[in-house]
């Protein structure tokens, strides 16, 4: 699959464009951060109105590089749902887009600081996931190494001709990789951010989500 090819504790992984991290040799796509029912949360709680078509896009997208990639496991990297009434606000043609995924494959949640734990969706609930050499978990640990985590939504800004962009980006390092939020309408945080310093060697690199995934060094002010 086209992404950006590299290599993590020996595992070859491939960071696709789409923000999904690809794990050829065990037919694996992991996502972190689909936030799924974020706009019918923001809607009961009074705040502003997001267009209604945040779960279906993000399914969309997520079934493309399934589809893509013919994976076999999917590992969801937690803060899937976004808050603990999710369950009830899916409708339910997305509850049955999610179990057609799921048929035929090993699907995983990973527990997140937003998720509800258990529902009846399916898959399997585990707080992390370690296939040798990787352990996959939603918050980075910066005394641990070999590690695919999320949570944070890494956020690059970057300047093209005289123009300033902000691009969701995968962090990479010899210790870890952080994924950017795969859901739609997420927000992120900036790589100058004192938690992602902190968290990220000095040779870290941002791989750029969009067409093509592009590696750049972590911008760091």
């Amino acid at each position: 699959m086209d992404g950006y090819h590299f290599t993590l504790a020996g595992a070859e992984l491939i960071a696709l464009g789409s923000g999904a991290l690809f794990w050829p040799e065990k037919d694996l796509i992991c996502v972190s951060d689909l936030h799924l029912g974020k706009s019918s949360r923001l809607l009961r709680r009074g705040g502003p109105v997001l267009p209604p078509y945040e779960v279906k896009d993000t399914l969309y997208r997520l079934e493309t590089d399934i589809m893509l990639s013919a994976a076999q496991t999917i590992v969801c990297l937690g803060d899937s749902f976004d808050d603990l009434e999710v369950e009830s606000s899916l409708l339910e043609d997305e509850v049955s887009w999610l179990n057609r995924l799921q048929a035929g494959r090993c699907w995983i949640w990973i527990e997140g600081n937003h998720d509800p734990g258990p529902m009846n969706i399916g898959g399997t609930h585990l707080e992390q996931l370690h296939i040798p050499p990787l352990t996959f978990r939603h918050i980075p640990n910066s005394s641990q190494n070999c590690e695919v985590a999320g949570h944070y939504h890494p956020k690059a800004q970057i300047s093209l001709r005289g123009q300033h962009y902000s691009k969701p980006c995968f962090l990479l390092d010899e210790n870890r990789v952080v994924l950017p939020a795969f859901g739609t309408f997420t927000g992120g945080l900036k790589t100058q951010s004192v938690k992602l310093l902190e968290l990220m060697l000095p040779n870290a690199l941002a791989i750029l989500t969009g067409k093509k995934s592009r590696p750049i060094p972590m911008p760091r002010y």
